[in-house]
Order: structure tokens, then C-alpha cells, then sequence
């Protein structure tokens, strides 16, 4: 294990680390690590060049803080015991339930926001956990290190880091979308600046589309005049086609496969509609829902024809806007299945339960990905199900997701808050000639993968360095 005072020479910083920690019934430690584009990211990093990589991150739960306390962890990864009610106010509080909700432009505004005494209270926590951060990085960092910052969680974090070390190299990468000026300065007006004078703290700022990266050079000009020398750049984060082709055809998948063409039922001659999100509000479930029941109705040649496959994965259960938004995607889908099911056809299979296997099992038999988003700062589903599809898939996607700027040539695209015209757009990706599909599945791929995780970070490493 690195330990607080190794000299690292590439630093990554994010809420959640590489691993976490459960604390078994015996009182051991048990610990699972995580995938995703970072790890990848840092597994790509060669030690040929001396690099000492060190990933800084919060203990997230019991286990965590354990193993922190036991002086428990992996090679390279510095785990920080937050206090649990800063770390329960900045992540819930305000980058959950705030920057969340602005970046993906959430909010009923008659109601919300009201930025009031227990707002305050919850920044106050938000800055004492992105201090910490920048307190252990500081301390980590070798001379002239290279740092890569992650996320609304901790925006403040390069401002903070480069007081404390300005020998460092610092950037800090958004994998959400960045909100469009008018509707950022909701924010009260010292928190939008000490959030944008935050990021501007890094060398470098980057994004996932050129749409986010303009959306904040715009609220540095409107807010503060400029972006003080700080260089923007897009990094659009790809799929990973070697790891996903090769998963997706283990027996587990397979197995999977079996029980889901058992649930869509018929004799195999059945289109399937799929959708695998997390219930995160920003998602468009919903809506989803309502448009395919607009073409049961508006297109009733579909009935027993086509099954909606839908996944829905329980998100932040914790929050009750959350757990109230879970209810009615179930809700929604057994009205569908009363209303139109008959015996032998369930018009919507729905899933709550995280399982990937399953889900890529779902990527594999899909005729239709639906991807509608309301808002999202890329959406690795739309570039994962062309890559892994048997047989050629039709993209249904937002115009308001990010990948739209890379696969919206070869989609069917839609306006995410139109039933009928998402209605519409499902038939039209239903009727379409099996060599048309083919041909679009074949370069949605190719676009899909052509920035791979680990090439992705050290897109960004390389360009930091520069």
C-alpha cells in the first residue's frame, strides 16, 4: 500500500475508489473491486516510466472506515475517513440534491430550489470534504505530479490544491453535462462563483461533449468574466469493445439469455424493445413507459408482437424523491401489462434487480435500444448494446444525451419530453429493413469505440502534461 507520504507522481481523486470494503459477520474485511473507466484507466498507466500512481478516495461506508482504521487497503489507493455526516451532507446534500439537479436541469422550479439555513449548513460540509481532499493530495503528491480531479463532487478541489501546492499539475474532469448559464446562476451567487473559480483552479478542465465544455466556458464569462488561462478540453469516454464482446459471452450471459427469450415468449418471432438504466430521475423511464404504451395504442399490429424490455435499477433509495420515482416506473409498467397483456404476452418485463449479466444478455437479443435521457452527460448504454447486439439493433436516443453528438447520425433520434413523437420513433425503428440496421449497428460501434477507457485517461493525462 502507498502510504500518506509516498511521493506519487499521477494522482487520480473521486468519491468512490477503485475497491470497497465489507465488514463480515466474523469481523474480517472482505474487499471487491470495481471496474469502469478509471480503473481501467490507471491499470493502463506502464511503471516503465517510474509513474507512481496513488488513487485518493472516500470511505463510503462501515467497511470502508474499517479498513481505514485497520490500516487495511491496496497497492496505490488512499482511502479518506470523512466524518460520516460531512461526507452524508456533501454527497446527499448538495452534490446529489444540488449540482445533480442543475447539471441535469431537474428542478420544479414553482417549488425548488429554496437556498436556505440547512442549505448552507450542507455547503459548509461540501467544503470541508473537498478540503480534506485537497489536504491528502497535497500531502501525496510527488514535485510537479500530475493530478486528475473527478467530478461535481469535488468541484473545489483543484482551487483548493493549487494554494496548497502550485507545483502540481492539476485537472479535474465533469462526467455530468454542465448547465447552460441561465439556469446555473439558480445557484445563490458566491456558490456559483466558488464553484467556478473551483475548476478553474485546475490547468486543465474537460468534458465529455463540446456542448458541456461551451455551456461552462459560458458561465465563467457571464459569471466571472473569463476562464483566467485555464484550457478547456472533451474527452468523449467510448466503450470498451474487447472486454464487453468477450463478457457478453460467458455461460452466465448465456443462462441469462435463455430466461429472458422464455419471458418475452412467443416463438422467437417477437421484437424486443430494451432499456437498461439506472431509476435515476434524469433517466426518463417514465416517459419511456408512456411512449411504448402510445404504441400499443397508436399501433395495435404491435400487440402481442413486441415486448419492452425494461431495467430499471434502483438508484439512490436513500433520497425519497428517488424512492417515489422507483414507485411509478413500477406502477406505470403493470397498468401497461393490465391494460394490453394477454394471456402468453406480458407487454413489459420489468427488472429492478442489478444484474449484468442480465443486462447484457438483454444487449445481445435487443431489435430496439431505447436511450431517452432528459439530460445526460454521455451514456455509456447507447454505445455498449451496438457493440454487443447479435443481430443489429436500432438506437432510439435523446437529442439531450451526450453520445448524440457521436452517434446521432446513425440513430433514431428524439426529443426526450414527446410521447408521441418517441411513440412514433419506436415504430419507425420497429419497420426498419434488416440491412439498414445492420449498416447503422455496424458504425454506431465503430463510433462508439473509438476512445476506449484506458486510451480515454491517458487522453487526458497526456494533454495535462503537454
Amino acid at each position: 500500500m502507498v502510504s500518506e507520504h509516498a511521493a506519487a507522481q499521477i494522482l487520480v481523486a473521486s468519491n468512490r475508489g477503485p475497491v470497497t470494503y465489507a465488514l463480515e459477520e466474523n469481523g474480517e474485511l472482505s474487499a471487491k473491486r470495481g471496474g469502469g473507466g478509471l480503473v481501467s484507466g490507471l491499470s493502463a498507466i506502464g511503471d516503465s516510466d517510474g509513474d507512481t500512481a496513488l488513487w485518493v478516495c472516500a470511505a463510503l461506508g462501515d467497511g470502508d472506515r474499517e479498513a481505514v482504521r485497520r490500516g487495511v487497503g491496496e497497492p496505490g489507493v488512499r482511502m479518506l475517513d470523512i466524518d460520516p455526516r460531512v461526507h452524508a451532507d456533501a454527497y446527499n446534500g448538495i452534490a446529489n440534491s444540488v449540482l445533480w439537479f442543475v447539471h441535469h436541469m431537474l428542478y420544479q422550479t414553482p417549488l425548488e430550489p429554496a437556498f436556505g439555513p440547512e442549505f448552507r449548513a450542507q455547503w459548509a460540509s461540501y467544503e470541508a470534504y473537498n478540503r480534506a481532499f485537497a489536504e491528502a493530495l497535497a500531502q501525496s503528491a510527488g514535485a510537479d505530479a500530475a493530478v486528475l480531479v473527478q467530478d461535481y463532487h469535488l468541484a473545489l478541489v483543484p482551487g483548493m490544491l493549487r494554494e496548497l501546492r502550485p507545483d502540481l499539475r492539476i485537472g479535474h474532469f465533469s462526467h455530468t453535462p454542465w448547465a447552460p448559464v441561465d439556469y446555473f446562476r439558480m445557484l445563490p451567487d458566491d456558490v456559483a462563483e466558488q464553484l467556478l473559480r473551483g475548476i478553474l483552479g485546475a490547468d486543465r478542465a474537460a468534458f465529455l461533449t463540446g456542448r458541456w465544455a461551451d455551456a461552462f466556458t459560458e458561465c465563467c464569462v457571464r459569471v466571472l468574466g473569463g476562464t483566467s488561462g485555464t484550457r478547456i478540453g472533451v474527452h468523449g469516454l467510448g466503450a470498451d469493445a474487447d472486454f464487453l464482446r468477450e463478457r457478453s459471452r460467458r455461460a452466465d450471459v448465456e443462462e441469462r439469455l435463455v430466461a429472458l427469450r422464455e419471458q418475452i415468449g412467443g416463438s422467437g418471432d417477437r421484437k424486443v424493445i430494451v432499456r437498461v438504466d439506472r431509476t435515476e430521475l434524469s433517466k426518463n423511464i417514465v416517459r419511456g413507459l408512456l411512449a411504448y404504451r402510445e404504441l400499443l395504442e397508436s399501433h395495435p399490429e404491435w400487440r402481442e408482437r413486441v415486448v419492452h424490455v425494461a431495467f430499471a435499477y434502483p438508484s439512490r433509495q436513500d433520497l425519497a424523491v428517488y424512492r417515489d420515482y422507483t414507485a411509478e416506473v413500477q406502477r406505470l409498467a403493470d397498468e401497461i401489462n393490465s391494460a394490453y397483456g394477454v394471456e402468453g404476452w406480458t407487454p413489459v418485463v420489468l427488472h429492478v434487480k442489478d444484474d449484468f449479466a442480465r443486462s447484457l444478455a438483454a444487449y445481445r437479443l435487443a431489435d430496439v435500444a431505447l436511450v431517452n435521457p432528459i439530460r445526460d452527460g454521455m451514456n455509456l448504454v447507447a454505445k455498449e448494446v451496438p457493440v454487443v447486439s447479435d443481430e443489429g439493433c436500432v438506437l432510439v436516443l435523446s437529442r439531450e444525451a451526450g453520445a448524440y453528438e457521436e452517434l446521432g447520425e446513425d440513430a433514431v433520434v428524439v426529443n426526450p419530453y414527446d410521447v408521441m413523437g418517441t411513440a412514433t420513433a419506436l415504430h419507425t425503428a420497429l419497420t426498419m429493413p434488416q440491412e439498414e440496421r445492420a449498416e447503422r449497428t455496424k458504425r454506431l460501434a465503430a463510433a462508439a469505440t473509438a476512445l476506449p477507457p484506458s486510451q480515454w485517461f491517458l487522453d487526458q493525462l497526456r494533454a495535462l502534461r503537454a
